[in-house]
């Protein structure tokens, strides 16, 4: 995470902004903090994604979202797409992303990647429920957490995709390593076939380290994903997730299993391990490292608070001059003087002063306590 800068909002939709996660295609993503201390990932949109049509559009997309639930999905919180900066805002994940963690620890065991698979299929397969596509399902896009794995960002490529055209020289939406060869030949019209490819090339990432194409461009790339005679790079693959990891790479769409095919395989491949399912994904659960919450600024020092009435109420201290309990009437005075006030019951430690006074706090209760006494309309039997 980083610091916010000089012109970054404050606060967005109600969310008190913290500091920066990351930045995309769309926007950037802060994190936020509600009123009652919740944390959130808040994304704001670019104005310059965003004219009226697409505008209307993201309209659509924020109720779809709204109908996407599941233990894999980062859960929506809030959005306005008629804001001045429109902004869309998730559950904050407390985790890494699965790149990072790759990058830093290596790929996964066996039995945690197919873990990894299984629980990301049931996940895709809400975000298809609600009739969304991912688009731009890579290892960027799942974060890792105590809880399992979480989908993020699903339903915000469409929008700039929309708005692109794919040229010798233009922008191809999403992550081009973990795209299938429709979508990198800029088709827009995709199938619940294209998540399942990039599934295929996430697994593959966490099983090795590597994508199913590289090259030193993303047009060289791109170029490699769509040539039907150049297969993708299997190799490190565990022979156990061979099959299943190849059948979702197909190239023809057609070709590739339903996610709940894959989910089924990727099972199989946990039981071949002496594992249940459940066991696999608590095996990659405590795998998960979480991540530092940055240090927020501290609030504004506040003044000692330590209790003194004469501060709260000038009355108070013009009576304490007065009382009883602190000096004794002399002369005339004395002889007019009420009774004084009965010693009360010795106070808890700390409630005196080092002369043995009552604490002020105490001297208000015992005069309000002798009050009530005299003037109640019954007494204790003698």
């Amino acid at each position: 995470m980083e610091p916010l800068r000089d012109d970054d909002p404050a606060e967005i939709g109600g969310f008190t902004l913290r500091s920066r996660i990351g930045a995309g295609g769309m926007g950037q993503v802060y994190l936020g903090e509600s009123a009652g201390g919740s944390l959130v990932a808040v994304k704001v949109i670019k104005p310059s994604v965003l004219d009226e049509e697409t505008r209307a559009r993201f309209v659509v997309e924020v109720d779809n979202l709204k109908t996407v639930f599941g233990s894999c999905v980062a859960a929506f919180v809030g959005a306005d797409a008629h804001a001045d900066q429109p902004w869309l805002a998730v559950d904050y994940v407390h985790g890494p992303d699965l790149r990072s963690f790759i990058t830093e620890n290596g790929p996964l065991p066996l039995a945690e990647t197919a873990s990894l698979g299984a629980l990301l299929a049931e996940g895709l397969g809400t975000v298809h429920a609600a009739g969304l596509l991912h688009r731009d399902l890579k290892p960027q896009n799942i974060l890792l957490s105590e809880r399992g794995p979480k989908l993020i960002d699903f339903g915000l490529a469409v929008l700039a995709e929309r708005r692109t055209q794919l040229t010798a020289t233009g922008f191809v939406v999403g992550s081009v390593l973990c795209m299938p060869p429709e979508q990198a030949r800029g088709e827009h019209d995709l199938r619940t076939a294209a998540d399942v490819y990039a599934l295929g090339a996430v697994l593959l990432h966490a099983a090795t380290g590597h994508y199913p194409y590289t090259g030193d461009t993303w047009q060289a790339i791109a170029l490699r994903i769509e040539d039907p005679k150049t297969p993708p790079d299997l190799s490190g693959l565990p022979s156990e997730l061979r099959s299943v990891v190849e059948s979702m790479l197909a190239y023809d769409a057609e070709d590739r299993p339903p996610l709940d095919e894959v989910t089924r395989r990727l099972v199989d491949v946990i039981k071949g391990c002496g594992l249940t399912a459940l066991q696999a994904r608590r095996r990659l659960e405590v795998r998960t490292p979480a991540l530092p919450l940055p240090e927020f600024p501290p609030l504004p020092a506040r003044p000692d608070e330590t209790y003194d009435p004469a501060l709260t109420d000038p009355a108070v201290a013009e009576d304490d001059e007065a009382s009883p309990t602190d000096r004794q009437p002399d002369g005339d005075e004395a002889e007019e003087a009420e009774p004084a006030v009965p010693e009360p019951v010795p106070a808890p430690t700390g409630s005196r002063d080092s002369l043995g006074r009552l604490s002020a706090p105490l001297k208000i209760a015992e005069r309000i306590r002798a009050a009530y006494a005299r003037d109640a309309p019954f007494r204790p039997e003698p």
